[in-house]
């Protein structure tokens, strides 16, 4: 089914983030595949689109930027039609303990899962409150709302994106737009490359998702029958946070 309007998934060039762009994409939406450095697998993700009959582009933009953001929308309002569903995806971690984290890794997790989520998010509303209708989804963590020794700047960032989420929710709610999050557990991503360290023995259904599982959910929040759910968050984590 063709929609009216299109996506853009932020941090899309694999992962989480790859794997939600071919999944909107299977529901009719067109797609802008955003990425900040991986280029060549933006552009295989753009291919897989096409190759399953979507259609799909990708566009190069560091999502703190608010320039960047702007062209970023610009590009998918020229090519693609106005920007009906946002997902929030881009993230990176630098780890350590409190005490070993300097001031540039702090701010560049805080500047690239809190703040630019909100620089896409306030950019987005514009089309979507005229339209009365629109879908955002913010990619958090289970460390978000669970403490995690070694993450303080992460979980500060994840926790700040699930706060947000619920504030702007509330805030469009009675214009046909729905804001959620989704909270991933243990993910086998690029991302969480050496996290798991034993950790899938404590997690209940005893393994890793996948990105297509997150996906899947995020797909559900973006679709119609999704439309009386927002401010909430839906944790997909096999059960580690139960």
């Amino acid at each position: 089914m063709t929609r009216e309007g299109c996506a853009i998934v932020t941090g899309a060039a694999r992962g989480i983030g790859a794997a939600t762009a071919r999944r909107l994409a299977g529901g009719g939406w067109p797609v802008l595949v955003n990425f900040r450095s991986d280029g060549e697998g933006a552009e295989e993700v753009v291919a897989a689109i096409e190759a399953d009959g979507g259609r799909s582009l990708a566009a190069q933009a560091d999502v703190t930027e608010p320039g960047e953001v702007e062209a970023l929308f610009a590009r998918a309002e020229s090519e693609l039609g106005p920007v009906m569903v946002l997902v929030n995806n881009a993230g990176m971690r630098v780890d350590g303990l409190t005490p070993q984290l300097d001031a540039e890794a702090w701010d560049s997790v805080l500047e690239t899962n809190l703040s630019a989520a909100f620089h896409t998010t306030r950019r987005a509303l514009r089309p979507m409150l005229r339209a009365r209708f629109g879908r955002i989804v913010n990619v958090a963590s289970v460390v978000g709302p669970r403490a995690n020794a070694g993450q303080a700047n992460y979980a500060a960032s994840k926790a700040g994106l699930i706060g947000m989420t619920k504030t702007v929710a509330v805030e469009v709610a009675r214009r046909g737009i729905t804001v959620n999050a989704v909270a991933p557990g243990l993910v086998e991503t690029r991302l969480t490359e050496g996290v798991g360290n034993g950790l899938a023995d404590s997690i209940p259904a005893r393994r890793a998702g996948t990105p297509e599982e997150v996906a899947a959910c995020v797909g559900f929040l973006t679709s119609d029958e999704a439309a009386y759910v927002t401010g909430s968050v839906l944790t997909v984590d096999g059960g580690l946070s139960a």
